[in-house]
């Protein structure tokens, strides 16, 4: 569904992506990992077609989204949920606008045919929607706001695949746990392609039926979680290093319940 084919990425003369390749198949998900600074969010705005490479290949269903003008972007971008690190909730518009966003700029449906499939949506993401609709992103806690944002994702595209970057950073663990729920929710009941970007291991290994790691812009490791815990590859140890414990711990947690 989505391919990565030798994409070389710079800013200005600063090379952040080196010979990148990589698959994603229809209904997997997969986390990409590594130290700050490493490309993880650069790659979620080259599938969005926000930036193209210097060198090399995006392909998306067949179609290579670097050739193609706006307006065909623009229509691959419909088929894509994108849930921003902070959520992105526009300030001043209540949380049912928010969530009924895209059909309100870009449809002619009534608002009171928006407000219902909002209200559904919400609903859908696990928070009550009479008790919060006509409030504002400040009135709900950081878990709540990523929990609308996804909602406001889903009603948007209708997406094939949803991309999340660092989806729990910020957040208690309480509406961490809450929000990587709603994630794998997604993933298993509506059966589309889930890339998301983190440095939680927990996060990772909760989510991801496969795993990249990218190190200096570079693939370092891309494989399963039980290859990822015996992979001896320097780059590879030297992240996880950090986190050895607790990513063994979680690993064998996962392991136990697969």
């Amino acid at each position: 569904m989505i391919e990565f084919k030798n994409v070389y990425f710079a800013y200005d003369e600063k090379l952040i992506l080196k010979n990148i390749s990589f698959k994603v198949n229809a209904s997997e998900a997969l986390v990409i990992m590594g130290p700050s600074g490493s490309g993880k969010s650069t790659i979620l705005r080259l599938i969005l077609g926000l930036e193209c490479p210097q060198k090399g290949d995006i392909i998306i269903e067949d179609k290579n989204i670097c050739r193609m003008k706006e307006s065909q972007k623009q229509n691959i971008r419909k088929k894509i949920g994108m849930v921003f690190q902070d959520g992105a909730l526009f300030d001043s518009l209540s949380i049912w606008e928010n969530v009924g966003y895209y059909l309100l700029e870009h449809t002619n449906m009534s608002v009171e045919e928006i407000g219902q499939k909002a209200i559904k949506m919400l609903g859908f993401v696990g928070l009550d929607a009479q008790e919060i609709m006509d409030k504002l992103p400040e009135q709900l806690s950081g878990g709540m706001q990523r929990r609308v944002a996804i909602g406001r994702a889903l009603l948007s595209t209708n997406p094939k695949v949803m991309l999340y970057d660092e989806p729990t950073t910020g957040l208690d663990p309480q509406s961490a746990e809450n929000v990587l729920g709603l994630i794998k929710k997604l993933h298993h009941e509506i059966s589309i392609a889930t890339i998301v970007v983190t440095h939680q291991i927990a996060d990772a290994v909760a989510l991801a039926d496969r795993f990249i790691v990218i190190v200096e812009g570079e693939v370092v490791f891309d494989g399963n979680l039980e290859e990822l815990s015996r992979c001896n590859q320097p780059k590879v140890k030297g992240f996880l290093a950090p986190f050895r414990k607790s990513f063994f711990k979680v690993a064998q947690k996962k392991f136990i319940e697969i």
